[in-house]
């Protein structure tokens, strides 16, 4: 099983020089950064933890900026979107930038993605809430069509063949089914009162990969939000999860480095 970390870059967290710098030498796999282009000021949908929004997400910088910084400071940590919003990008630009991320990493690339909650972040880019299920959906596979197709001759391609990891983020069962459907990974939250207990749906989302016909193998479990609990993490372990991501908090590195050094031994320990 393989461990991860997710921040919301701001300038007021560690940056992800510093960051990616710190995982790669505390034996952690990935560094995940989420996305929002903005929170508008008129915003009427409820957070999906509850309560109210956090300033972090008013604040994050943009992932494939932060993520190339991290890749460039690294050789081993892969860098991931967690998750992109790919029904408020375009998907021609959107998939440059994936090729791209995935070239200058060296193949170290991992698209989380995923549809949102916030209507009017979603509205200002021209989506409607109501259809943006079916908005990912078409815009993954113009993507993917760009990244495995022969022409343009010069579009640049991803090292990761055919293309990185579509790592499909949502709530049970109908995230799942889009996993499934779509994606080369599935990413549940554990935190999130929507999605319930992940540790109880895995045994369910594997039915749900035996009656499509898919290989478990090529479909692995992403778990966000993971809580600094080691008998929880070795349940994780033993129901199956590929990876576990821990959220950071979007701090200077005298608030985060305590943070990660306690999920590095925590690591440890779960490899016993």
């Amino acid at each position: 099983m393989d461990f991860g970390a997710a921040i919301f870059f701001t300038d007021y967290s560690m940056g992800p020089i510093a960051l990616a710098r710190a995982l790669e030498e505390r034996g952690f796999e990935s560094l995940w950064a989420p996305e929002h282009s903005h929170i508008p000021l008129s915003r009427q949908s409820p957070f999906p933890q509850g309560g109210d929004l956090p300033k972090k997400y008013y604040d994050v910088m943009d992932p494939f900026v932060t993520l190339a910084a991290a890749a460039a400071a690294t050789t081993r940590l892969k860098v991931a979107t967690g998750i992109c919003l790919v029904v408020q990008r375009d998907p021609i630009q959107t998939a440059k930038q994936v090729a791209t991320l995935d070239q200058v990493s060296g193949g170290r690339f991992l698209f989380g993605i995923g549809a949102g909650w916030n209507a009017e972040e979603m509205a200002d880019h021209g989506t409607e809430f109501k259809s943006r299920f079916t908005v990912m959906r078409e815009r993954v596979e113009a993507m993917k069509s760009i990244w495995t197709t022969s022409k343009p001759e010069y579009w640049p391609k991803p090292v990761q063949k055919p293309h990185p990891p579509v790592i499909v983020g949502g709530a049970f069962p109908h995230g799942a089914r889009r996993a499934i459907a779509y994606g080369d990974g599935w990413v549940p939250h554990a935190r999130r009162p929507a999605y319930g207990d992940v540790l109880g749906l895995l045994p369910q989302f594997r039915t749900m990969l035996s009656e499509a016909g898919r290989d478990p193998a090529t479909i692995p479990i992403t778990i966000f939000g993971v809580a600094e609990d080691p008998d929880l993490i070795r349940r994780y372990r033993d129901a199956g999860a590929a990876r576990l991501v821990f959220n950071l908090p979007p701090a200077r590195a005298d608030e985060v480095l305590p943070v990660l050094d306690r999920c590095a031994n925590l690591t440890r320990q779960a490899a016993r």
